[in-house]
């Protein structure tokens, strides 16, 4: 690598970990720090980078695998589960908007090739920062969530065939475009059903071989070999590089390896996609924005204006409620990553001027940046607007939980209506209870209610509702989804209202146990580890053991909060930094060697719990010892057994260590 290569590297990561931090304490999408660095590192802004030419190839790299995990995710089940947000509202959006775009553009003096690419750029939205938002906000689930879920898929889609179309537009007269585009979705979709052909008969056996040298080095080798080899076959047919990578994704996410890919590709798709808007910022000329600030401004205005009213239209016509269709407008009311990608594609290829990729780069940017704030407060502008009508749906569906839960006195009132929610209100009723239940599946609510349930549609994360539900002559409260996010909202609210009701909190996993008990839970089932006690009550009753005594057992684990279950070596498996420290602490041993610091020192003396690190057991002459006194003297040869993060784990062992003989 040539010295500049690698300053030009150094900087941009020095800058991006700075950046992303900052932007990360202020709670903003990550993308915005990314183009904002590339702004000023770049040669309109600092100047830094000396050659740009291989940052590029790195950021080409990086969309490329953000199409493949695309791919990964594309999911034909849940395409047709969502037929009408997605093909419905969201194949109305992209057309109708990429339509009117390039229409505005070309009659603005933009040539037609360039207008269709505008077209395609304007009608995307920002599937990383609305997921990311809507999530933070516990929306992602609501009517409008869902809604632009759906929407946003079908963009997703709808980059492929822009990704056909942009070579073709490159390479042919103006007068030729519609034939040129149809021989290009022709070649692509023979292409595809090639791939998807090689992929179907080829792909499994390759794989089941690759898997059974149990090589994790050698599987992600694969994984990078195949997607980075049908991205160049489909460039060697004229074809996009992302295209192909989206293909390859596709054929592994039918695959059982799905999510094991999902996890190796993961690392390299975030730092080379970082790059690549580090790059597109890199495109802004902050130079020139002083002579177009006025048609950037109005175009951000007419973008965000056009295309929350547009949306908000097509949601009506396929059955929306106005509040939720003006919501669903608002989240996806800004431009989005896939815009830049057909943008920086389409300069390469000299579709667009630099003039117009200029004011559409600034715009799109700006209407991202604002976009934080539309969906935070999506609600708000809602009610404003929509005073009437939105708070006449709200208050309807207000009074149908009060009517149906003004006679209930002592029930139970179950938060989320899934599959545990459902089979927790047949026991409840078998046993005589009443019971009211509030989900955010508007088709389960209204199937539930058809049925006789007492289902109702409503967020259990807003009080009201629950108070209408009953919650202050409730005897029980159930949270049965496993939205931690969610579950904490519940118990802080209902905790100041009901601070004495029982509150049972259903959870995946181990990691927020703690927290949710400190939160107000009354007890916090966590499936993985209930599931294990299931596992050892048939195995113990199997083994002859008395069913008291196995229940005595079981019931001492509950009462001790799992801790013995969640007290396990991890081995080689690895973990996200951004998992709770409940899941990645585990056990870990420690030999004291001579001369080492613990040894002939007392478990008390060596203060470890201020570490955070527990001494589970002590292994000395073969023999291990479970649960040591505080006052057990430590001698050489002793393996002591370590609870704890990895972290707090290292700590101990250096202090532990200490002094020791090597």
């Amino acid at each position: 690598m040539e010295p500049v290569i690698l300053q030009d590297v150094v900087v941009l990561l020095a800058v991006a970990v700075l950046s992303v931090v900052a932007f990360r304490r202020l709670n903003l999408p990550p993308i915005l720090a990314y183009l904002l660095v590339g702004v000023f590192v770049g040669p309109h802004g600092l100047d830094w980078l000396g050659n740009g030419e291989d940052t590029r190839l790195l950021a080409e790299l990086g969309i490329v695998f953000l199409l493949f995990t695309v791919g990964l995710e594309f999911s034909l089940p849940q395409l047709m589960s969502m037929k009408r947000e997605v093909l419905g509202v969201g194949g109305a959006q992209v057309i109708f908007t990429a339509l009117a775009a390039a229409l505005v553009a070309w009659l603005a003096g933009v040539p037609a090739k360039g207008a269709v690419i505008v077209g395609g750029v304007i009608a995307m939205s920002s599937t990383a920062v609305v997921i990311k938002q809507l999530r933070e906000q516990l929306e992602l689930n609501s009517r409008h969530g869902r809604l632009s879920v759906g929407i946003l898929l079908f963009q997703d889609l709808a980059v492929i065939p822009f990704l056909i179309i942009i070579p073709a537009l490159a390479g042919g007269a103006d007068h030729s475009i519609p034939l040129e585009i149809l021989i290009s979705m022709t070649k692509g979709a023979l292409v595809l059903a090639v791939m998807l052909a090689i992929g179907h008969w080829g792909l499994r056996p390759l794989f089941q071989g690759i898997i059974s040298f149990h090589s994790s080095e050698l599987f992600t080798l694969t994984v990078l070999l195949f997607s980075l080899s049908a991205a160049w076959i489909t460039h060697l047919f004229g074809l996009s590089l992302m295209l192909g990578a989206f293909l390859a994704g596709m054929m592994l996410g039918e695959t059982a390896f799905r999510h094991q890919v999902e996890a190796d590709i993961r690392p390299f798709r975030d730092v080379l996609l970082g790059l690549f808007f580090i790059t597109v910022g890199m495109l802004l000329d902050i130079h020139t924005l002083p002579q177009i600030i006025h048609w950037v401004l109005l175009i951000v205005v007419v973008l965000i204006v056009f295309k929350t009213l547009s949306i908000m239209a097509l949601s009506m016509k396929a059955g929306a409620e106005k509040g939720v269709a003006l919501r669903t407008g608002l989240v996806l009311s800004q431009g989005g990553e896939f815009g830049f990608a057909l943008l920086a594609l389409a300069l390469k290829d000299s579709l667009l001027t630099p003039a117009a990729v200029q004011i559409v780069l600034a715009a799109i940017i700006i209407s991202m940046a604002l976009s934080p704030l539309l969906i935070r407060f999506n609600g708000r502008i809602t009610k404003y607007w929509l005073t009437s009508s939105y708070g006449a749906a709200r208050e309807e569906a207000m009074h149908d939980i009060e009517t149906s839960a003004q006679d209930l006195d002592k029930h139970i009132l179950i938060c989320g209506y899934g599959r545990i929610g459902q089979n927790v209100s047949r026991f409840v009723e078998r046993a005589g209870f009443k019971y009211i239940a509030l989900d955010l599946d508007p088709v389960r609510v209204q199937e539930a209610h058809a049925g006789g349930q007492h289902a109702f549609y409503g967020d259990s994360t807003h009080l009201d509702l629950l108070i209408a539900a009953g919650l202050p002559r409730a005897r029980v409260l159930v949270i049965s989804f496993s939205d931690t996010a969610a579950t904490f909202k519940i118990l802080e609210q209902v905790r100041k209202v009901r601070p004495e009701i029982p509150i049972l909190v259903r959870t995946g996993d181990d990691g927020e146990l703690e927290r949710l008990q400190a939160a107000g839970a009354t007890e916090v089932i966590p499936e993985t580890l209930e599931a294990t006690l299931m596992l050892v009550f048939h195995l113990l009753y199997l083994l002859d053991m008395p069913v008291n005594r196995i229940m005595r057992q079981i019931q001492a684990v509950r009462a001790d909060r799992y801790r013995i279950l969640r007290q396990v070596f991890h081995g080689q498996e690895s973990f996200d930094v951004e998992e709770p420290d409940a899941l990645r602490e585990g056990l870990r041993t420690v030999t004291l060697v001579q001369g080492a610091n613990a040894v002939g020192k007392q478990l008390h003396e060596l203060k470890l719990d201020e570490l955070d690190v527990t001494v589970t057991a002590v292994r000395r002459g073969g023999r291990r010892g479970l649960s040591p006194k505080p006052d057990t003297t430590l001698e050489e040869g002793d393996v002591v057994v370590l609870y704890g993060t990895p972290e707090a784990i290292e700590r101990a062992k250096a202090e532990m260590l200490a002094g020791a003989d090597h």
